[in-house]
């Protein structure tokens, strides 16, 4: 049977209220504001910095940038380390039960984000019901709910040695599910059993053999780490469109990485005239934003859940910051916010672009510590998704994983941007391939084009193919990843750390 009739009204209704956020954007801002502020001043950080003063304040936003100090997440580990240990009333009100284990494309050590139950509703799953709401409106045609939704998440498993065995610490997509409404159990699969689990060599025959015998009309999950289940139901039904094994399938709702170099496979094998891909801007720390119009390269800033958000300019620092209205389009701004899951003026790291500001609608851009600027070339990672995804099209190969680190000048050899290429297909020609992706690279960045001009400064790239597995194989040594979780592989550094930690991976399993 097709629900999508029957629940069509409510998700459009719920996507419609967006219509007039480019003239209410601001006041719904300080709304959430205010909210976020009366909610907690009941908290150490509200007693600290007098919250209740300033929710009452005539102009809260100017207020609170000017009485709270922009912070990042070190600055406040002790905090979340103390609420994890069951300290209540910290920088949030009662006890918090659930963490996000990161380490987002920053290094270092893990990152434990908390998912208050106020997070959790009024930020993750809103903005889940926020995408499927504009997809359902885009879309009169959709049967979304004759079927099943294909969500792929990780699990529980962390490097802390919990003791109360009430407090959850892994991924964000193993607290979604294992807190999952019961109601939307019945739309969705792998069971929650099989969905925690944590042994990926006994999960994935288990996802495979249950999605291959369910109607699966939508998916959901990172585009990298989906492949690896996709493959296994197609060899397992013995063909290369996914829409021989599931006719109702309609739409990937995906997020987490660019989904630029992983858009033609994913295209090769399902039918185009029936498939549509979503992208999302959720991470443990919130769930941001949403494509609301059909074949746009903009997401929907999703401004009423929970989440407040400041901008600070490139290159400028956090005084520079400034709400919405304060955005202009083409600009690029670091993304800090505020939320109900404790993260008070809190830097996230990531870049964005404004597409847009009637209403706002964003890109993102990259990392503010992922990038490459060793030979003054200022290489930033959505040039190297673009550059990567085009030379991909026109030598009809696909990656899976990659990151680029620099080698620098020596022995009479000038300095080069090294690619560690984890391929799904490879390119006939790696040569080609790199004097391809070289000519992309140059035409989407006029400072790499400048140090490439007469090979003065930089040489051609280097590829290097790294064994299938590689990439999965490194994520767990360095203590920051397995398959299925929210755990990224950094797609440009300035130095040789990751690359080498990689080199080294690949020659220990060689040995």
């Amino acid at each position: 049977m097709d629900y999508t009739p029957l629940v069509r009204g409510m998700f459009e209704r719920r996507a419609l209220r967006t219509r007039h956020w480019g003239r209410d954007g601001e006041e719904i801002q300080q709304r959430v504001l205010r909210s976020l502020l009366r909610r907690a001043d009941s908290t150490w950080i509200g007693f600290r910095h007098d919250f209740a003063s300033i929710a009452g304040s005539g102009d809260v936003t100017a207020r609170y940038a000017r009485d709270l100090s922009p912070v990042e997440y070190e600055d406040i580990r002790p905090l979340v380390m103390r609420m994890i240990s069951g300290e209540r009333n910290l920088l949030w009100p009662g006890l918090c039960r659930d963490y996000a284990q990161s380490s987002g494309t920053s290094g270092g050590k893990s990152k434990f984000i908390p998912i208050t139950r106020d997070s959790l509703h009024r930020t993750h799953y809103a903005g889940a019901a926020d995408t499927v709401a504009h997809y359902i409106l885009n879309n009169p045609q959709s049967r979304m709910f004759c079927g099943k939704g294909f969500i792929l998440g990780g699990s529980f498993a962390n490097e802390l040695n919990l003791k109360d065995p009430r407090i959850h610490v892994g991924d964000l997509s193993a607290t979604l599910i294992n807190r999952c409404p019961p109601m939307a159990n019945l739309v969705r699969i792998p069971s929650k059993r099989i969905a925690l689990m944590s042994d990926w060599s006994k999960k994935l025959p288990r996802l495979v053999r249950m999605a291959a015998k369910t109607n699966i009309t939508n998916l959901s999950g990172v585009p990298s780490w989906f492949l690896a289940v996709i493959k296994g139901v197609l060899e397992q039904n013995h063909t290369d469109n996914l829409h021989d094994v599931w006719p109702d399938l309609e739409v990937f709702f995906h997020g987490g990485i660019s989904f630029e170099p992983y858009r033609q496979i994913y295209r090769s094998i399902t039918d185009p005239e029936r498939m549509h891909f979503v992208e999302n801007y959720n991470a443990s720390e919130g769930f941001f934003a949403t494509q609301d119009l059909p074949d746009s390269n903009s997401m929907l800033l999703i401004l009423d859940n929970d989440i407040y958000y400041e901008f600070i300019p490139q290159g400028k620092t956090p005084d520079d910051a400034t709400g919405i209205a304060g955005v202009e389009t083409g600009g690029v701004y670091e993304l800090m916010i505020t939320s109900s899951n404790g993260l008070w003026r809190y830097r996230m790291g990531d870049t964005v672009r404004i597409e847009s500001t009637d209403p706002v609608r964003i890109s993102i851009v990259g990392r503010t510590k992922c990038y490459i600027n060793a030979f003054g070339e200022e290489l930033m990672e959505y040039n190297a998704d673009k550059a990567l995804a085009e030379a991909c099209m026109a030598l009809d190969c696909s990656v899976k994983d990659y990151t680029v680190s620099p080698v620098f000048a020596d022995r009479g050899r000038r300095g080069r941007h090294q690619w560690l290429i984890e391929w799904i297909k490879a390119p006939a020609d790696i040569e080609a391939f790199a004097r391809r992706l070289d000519d992309e690279l140059r035409k989407l960045n006029s400072d790499y084009d400048a140090k490439r001009s007469g090979m003065y400064f930089l040489d051609m790239p280097e590829i290097i193919t790294v064994p299938d597995g590689t990439f999965s194989r490194w994520l767990k040594s360095v203590g920051t990843g397995k398959l299925g979780g929210q755990r990224k592989v950094p797609r440009l550094s300035n130095d040789r750390k990751i690359a080498d930690q990689i080199l080294n991976v690949i020659a220990a399993s060689q040995s």
